[in-house]
C-alpha cells in the first residue's frame, strides 16, 4: 500500500499571518470594538488614551498582542474613571470603593505594561538614504 502524504495540523506552523482580508477590522485597526460607530466621545477618548500609550511605548509595531491588550484595558479603565471623576465634579456622588478598585486596577496594569517611556527607534537620514540606496540596487 503505498504511503500517502497527509499534512496533519502537527505539520503547519504554529502562527502564521494572515493576509489582511481574513483578519477582522478590530486586529486590521479599522474598527475601535466590535459594533462600535467610534464617533462618540467616550470612543474618541478611549482611542486618544490608546494611541499615546501606543506612541509611549515606541509605536504600536513594538508591541506585542498581549502589551496592546493590557493598553487597551488600561484605555478602558482610565476612561471608566474620567467618566466616575466628572460625575463627581458635577456634584454627584460616587462610590469611592469602586474608584479606588479602579484606580488600583490602573496602576497595576500600567505597572505590567511599564511607565517609563520608549523611544521609537528612528534611523538617522544617512543610514535611511544607504538603506534605501542598497535596495534599489540590481
Amino acid at each position: 500500500m503505498p504511503e500517502t502524504s497527509v499534512e496533519s495540523s502537527a505539520d503547519r506552523p504554529l502562527a502564521v499571518p494572515l493576509p489582511p482580508r481574513q483578519r477582522s477590522r478590530l486586529t486590521n485597526g479599522k474598527d475601535l470594538l466590535p459594533d462600535v460607530d467610534g464617533r462618540s466621545a467616550v470612543a474618541r477618548r478611549l482611542k486618544d488614551i490608546t494611541s499615546q500609550i501606543l506612541v509611549d511605548q515606541g509605536g504600536i509595531d513594538q508591541c506585542s498582542e498581549s502589551r496592546l491588550q493590557l493598553v487597551r484595558r488600561f484605555a478602558a479603565a482610565a476612561v471608566l474613571a474620567e467618566q466616575m471623576e466628572a460625575r463627581l465634579v458635577n456634584g454627584e456622588e460616587i462610590n469611592i470603593a469602586e474608584h479606588g478598585l479602579l484606580c488600583s486596577t490602573l496602576v497595576r496594569i500600567a505597572q505590567r505594561i511599564g511607565l517609563s517611556r520608549m523611544p521609537k527607534i528612528v534611523p538617522s537620514l544617512a543610514d535611511y538614504l544607504s538603506a534605501n540606496a542598497a535596495e534599489s540596487e540590481p
